[in-house]
């Protein structure tokens, strides 16, 4: 029997899988497009993109923007009543 993996997309084959019409490659707008500090943004995983990709949990929420880090964002999120960060790649992330 296979050993189970442990890796950082284990147990995700519904939660970050494109549908059928989704499929090809990623538009340019959706890779160079940018958020300023204050704006409201929603982490929705693009599972093509491995750069910068946020943890499999967060997939679904929102967040805030409060920096830049290279070409990553930094987003404030509440997980459960906690404050939390999450740096992301602007393709994992589209307006709320």
């Amino acid at each position: 029997m296979a050993k189970m993996s442990h890796g950082p997309r284990a147990k995700t084959r519904s939660k970050i899988r494109k549908r059928l019409s989704e499929r090809g490659p990623i538009p340019v707008n959706r890779l160079v497009k940018a958020f300023q500090v204050g704006d409201r943004v929603a982490i929705d995983i693009e599972p093509s993109y491995h750069n910068g990709m946020p943890f499999k949990r967060f997939q679904g929420y929102t967040g805030i923007v409060e920096g830049v880090r290279g070409d990553a964002y930094i987003i404030k999120i509440n997980d459960g009543g906690k404050e939390k960060i999450v740096i992301s790649h602007p393709v994992h992330l589209k307006r709320a």
